[in-house]
């Protein structure tokens, strides 16, 4: 899974168990990235 940093913007692939940081700037809110989902929704 990719996270990314809400600091610097910067991806991590991955993230150590206890370990909540951005390893380029030490900043501690990452974000998940998810894939863009179209949904359809039926209209009447």
């Amino acid at each position: 899974m990719v996270y990314k940093c809400g600091k610097c913007g910067t991806e991590v692939p991955s993230i150590e168990e206890g370990l909540v940081r951005c390893p380029n700037c030490g900043y501690r809110i990452i974000y998940k990235t998810r894939d863009p989902i179209a949904k359809t929704i039926k209209v009447e």
